[in-house]
């Protein structure tokens, strides 16, 4: 069974797939929603929010709202759906940790590299920002809850809505299109867009399609949490910004006006379709047509009746 026949091991209908993403999605509307209405600076709220808390327990903050979410869906899958983690998570037959580490490590070598290259190019961009005390603190903030924020992203978007959406409709690439949208679309409020404009979507689409790409060619999630979880944690600890989401107690501080191709076009264009590369060289990926715009069928060993009466 591939990856989005998975969701037939469990107890399917379209309902139970609305109930966790309806609460999520529409959590963040609301909010984008309260910003525009409002007139609200998101990063002047960002900053004094600092000012009063410190950059450590504003992250924690930010965070949790994600965990709680992580627990409540991992919750609903093992309850509702009655489908395992491991067919949530992979088409194999356990889930496979050295994937995830192999995509972390991979990713985090590269950003570090991309970082201090960047240093090295113009030092006057990055300001050294390293405190030891505060930096612990991020640090074990970091490795704690960030995983777990990037894990519920990846659990929501190429998975669950994934298998839902694919076994629903037969399709690979309908789930694909639409979760790459959903993902970058609800990263519309964050203060990167007012610092670049709506340019960056190409960036968190395009980080959505890439994700849903790897997921659905290697037949499960472990390399997309991997990547996710790297990307976010060492740029917590590497780099911060007043025009970030994450403003943390990073080594630099970047000074520099935000720059598109640097930020954007690079990752994007140059970095995700190397990576590509590397997974399919790695993974010995095969039959890229099928695995991306493929129809998905009901597997034959699956009871009908179970299909009948919980998607229609």
């Amino acid at each position: 069974m591939n990856y989005i026949q998975q969701a037939y091991k469990g107890d399917l209908g379209f309902w139970k797939y609305t109930v966790i993403p309806v609460l999520f999605i529409g959590m963040v509307v609301l909010n984008m929603i309260a910003i525009e209405m409002f007139d609200i600076d998101q990063g002047q709220v960002i900053r004094d929010e600092i000012a009063k808390k410190g950059e450590n327990l504003m992250l924690i903050e930010s965070l949790a709202t994600f965990v709680v979410f992580l627990a409540v869906l991992l919750l609903w899958v093992k309850f509702i759906h009655r489908q395992s983690l491991t067919s949530l998570t992979t088409s194999r037959s356990k889930i496979d940790w050295k994937r995830i580490w192999f995509a972390f490590f991979v990713w985090s070598g590269i950003t570090a590299a991309y970082v201090f290259v960047g240093y090295l190019l113009d030092p006057d961009a990055l300001q050294w920002n390293f405190k030891p005390n505060k930096f612990l603190g991020l640090l074990v903030i970091g490795v704690l809850m960030i995983p777990l924020q990037t894990s519920f992203e990846e659990y929501l978007f190429r998975g669950y809505l994934l298998q839902g959406i694919g076994a629903k409709l037969k399709s690979r690439m309908i789930p694909l299109i639409v979760t790459s949208l959903i993902f970058g679309l609800l990263h519309f409020a964050n203060p990167e867009v007012g610092k670049f404009g709506n340019i960056v979507m190409l960036y968190y689409i395009g980080t959505g399609l890439f994700l849903g790409i790897i997921t659905l060619l290697d037949e499960g999630l472990e390399l997309a949490l991997g990547f996710h979880a790297a990307n976010n944690l060492i740029g917590a600890l590497l780099v911060t910004a007043d025009w970030t989401a994450f403003q943390t107690n990073s080594i630099f501080k970047d000074l520099s006006e935000p720059n598109v191709y640097i930020n954007i076009l690079i990752p994007v264009f140059i970095f995700y379709p190397l990576l590509l590369l590397l997974f399919a060289k790695k993974y010995s990926w095969n039959n890229w047509k099928e695995k991306l715009v493929g129809k998905v069928e009901r597997p034959a060993d699956i009871d009908p009746i179970n299909e009948i009466e919980g998607i229609v």
